[in-house]
């Protein structure tokens, strides 16, 4: 009987501790309006945020993307461009009597040894130094011009030279570089198109260099003409001038040689 007894209290106990830490845990609901309403807030805006930066995403993408996405990149080369012609230096027979020229007009030639080895010396005789000041004066201009002449000669040959032998590796260089653009590899960053860019750059440069050389060469070859043509001009007036203030004795010289040849019959 107290044996019952004592498990049926136990029970009691342990059914009465169950139901007090049962209580213990119980939580009590609160609702705070301003905090919802800010939580909504925020998930707004940051699911709005989000959108912005899949879009920024998503034209960073299509803004990356090649031209070679979609269309061939090959239809914008120019193949088969224009070499550079060396000129031969032999003609099968043998040596060519102007290979050195050639050769200079292939590679430069700054000393001029090429040209003067193929030109007309001149041989001034010391004798001018008796020449009369006026006579000397024009053949000293006439000495000049041809001077000038060589000088510019040597000098647009070996720039046409030099210009030459750059623009054959000029032309390797855009050849390359024509592969790189025409590339449709989808890898290339944006910073390989910028060097591609640089380089376009740095071509144009030399190529701008090459005809402004090209160009004072002309100017050039243009102001040793004018003097020739000048030189000309004035001597042929100054003839004109001599033969006109001088008629009067050749005049007198001459009178009455018509009359003789009009009237003279064989005897």
């Amino acid at each position: 009987m107290n044996m019952r007894c004592t498990l049926h209290r136990t029970l009691l106990i342990l059914v009465v501790v169950v139901l007090l830490s049962g209580t213990g845990h119980a939580q009590i609901a609160v609702h705070d309006s301003s905090v919802t309403i800010r939580n909504a807030i925020t998930a707004a805006l940051k699911e709005y945020l989000l959108e912005v930066q899949m879009a920024q995403h998503s034209q960073i993408r299509r803004m990356a993307q090649r031209l070679s996405f979609f269309t061939d990149l090959g239809k914008y080369s120019a193949p088969e461009a224009p070499r550079w012609r060396r000129h031969p230096g032999e003609d099968g027979e043998g040596e060519m009597l102007s290979s050195s020229l050639q050769s200079a007009l292939d590679f430069g030639d700054a000393e001029g040894a090429s040209y003067t080895a193929l030109v007309h010396s001149v041989m001034v005789d010391p004798a001018l130094a008796a020449v009369p000041a006026e006579a000397r004066r024009i053949v000293q201009s006439q000495l000049a011009t041809i001077d000038l002449a060589d000088a510019v000669g040597v000098a647009t040959i070996h720039n046409t030279g030099r210009l030459r032998f750059a623009g054959r590796a000029e032309l390797n260089a855009i050849e390359a570089l024509d592969a790189d653009v025409t590339n449709g590899s989808l890898e290339q960053s944006a910073t390989a198109v910028l060097d591609k860019i640089s380089g376009a750059t740095l071509i144009a440069a030399r190529q701008r260099q090459a005809r402004s050389a090209l160009l004072m060469g002309l100017v050039e070859q243009l102001a040793v003409d004018t003097k020739r043509e000048r030189d000309t001009h004035a001597a042929a007036l100054n003839m004109q001038l001599s033969q006109w203030a001088n008629a009067a004795a050749p005049g007198a010289a001459f009178s009455g040689t018509g009359d003789a040849l009009r009237t003279w019959r064989q005897p």
